[in-house]
């Protein structure tokens, strides 16, 4: 009897601690949001808002920091009335989030709003969101990429691709609808693998044109259709630096908002010493070449603007911590030095 007791008990604590879960009522809430339109158009008046402008994020500086505002539905109203918009205006944003508390974010972009005029109202700066991504605290970084991949998803996908006829979003802007065909879209990510290659001693970082000059990174490229991770990586390391994988490892995973909505897969791999000679694709890549652990520790510790040395060259650095490459480069220096 006592047995049974006792897993009743548990039982019931472990439904009443998943009721009761902060993370667990956050994420049910959030769904209803996505999926009641009228319940969602009132948590706008209630909610916070971060603003765009053309995908643009809008940043105040404070000292040397660069925070992300939060406006209250009552600043926008002020604004949006300032500027002679509309309510409508509003309803124009998405649903990014909420606090513990509930407090439902959504992000707004004023692109057909004038830059300058809106910068000096608001006291603050519509910023790349490149930029943007690497001065701002690392718990913003996330919320950024993804407001603004959600806001870019909309721009990209207002007209149905079997009819040719205008989407509607909900309120929420988890999803468009065509009326004409009954069609609902889905906002998507694309799968990508980043990689950070080895030959046991040595780590393989690469730069593209585009990249700001001594920055390197590890290889990446997006999946094809029907390949999985495993295969992607090995076609990767093959198309672009002409090296045979021999074994990989996940080690975590990332949004990350460019070119478009990716999801970043991020995984070690090793090639053989032995056969380790570079083969680079000029096609897509300027440089790919090995760094040995001395280089790699010194280039984590050197920043972009300190990179330039007196004979126009540059030093190599790496991405910074925002971002996942830096993230299987560390990994494999704690390896090397365990």
């Amino acid at each position: 009897m006592a047995a049974i007791y006792q897993a009743v008990y548990r039982r019931a604590s472990l439904l009443f601690c998943r009721l009761y879960s902060t993370y667990v009522r956050k994420m049910r809430y959030l769904n209803e949001l996505k999926e009641d339109d009228s319940l969602c158009r009132q948590a706008q008046t209630s909610g916070a808002f971060y603003l765009f402008h053309n995908l643009s994020p809008f940043l105040q500086q404070v000292g040397k920091k660069y925070l992300v505002p939060q406006f209250s539905a009552a600043e926008m109203k002020r604004i949006l009335e300032k500027f002679k918009e509309t309510d409508q205006w509003i309803e124009k944003s998405v649903l990014i989030g909420c606090s513990d508390e509930h407090i439902p974010h959504f992000a707004l972009d004023l692109g057909a709003l004038e830059k300058s005029v809106l910068e000096s109202e608001l006291k603050g700066s519509f910023t790349d969101l490149r930029k943007a991504l690497f001065v701002v605290d690392g718990k913003d970084s996330p919320l950024l990429a993804s407001a603004q991949s959600l806001l870019q998803w909309h721009d990209s996908h207002q007209y149905c691709s079997k009819t040719g006829q205008p989407t509607q979003k909900n309120i929420a802007g988890s999803k468009r609808v065509c009326h004409a065909s009954g069609m609902t879209y889905y906002p998507q990510m694309s799968p990508v693998v980043i990689v950070l290659v080895s030959d046991g001693s040595r780590c393989l970082l690469a730069r593209q044109p585009s990249f700001p000059q001594g920055m390197y990174t590890a290889l990446s490229g997006f999946c094809d259709l029907g390949e999985n991770v495993e295969e992607t990586v090995r076609r990767e390391v093959a198309e672009e630096v002409g090296l045979e994988v021999e074994s990989l490892w996940y080690s975590a995973s990332q949004h990350w908002p460019f070119p478009s909505s990716c999801l970043m897969l991020a995984c070690h791999a090793m090639v053989r010493a032995q056969q380790a000679e570079i083969s680079m694709n000029s096609l897509e890549l300027e440089e790919a070449r090995w760094f040995g652990l001395e280089e790699i520790v010194e280039g984590l510790k050197r920043e972009p603007g300190s990179s330039k040395q007196g004979d126009g060259s540059f030093l190599p650095w790496f991405p910074p911590k925002q971002a996942i490459a830096h993230q299987l480069i560390c990994e494999w220096v704690k390896q090397q030095t365990s």
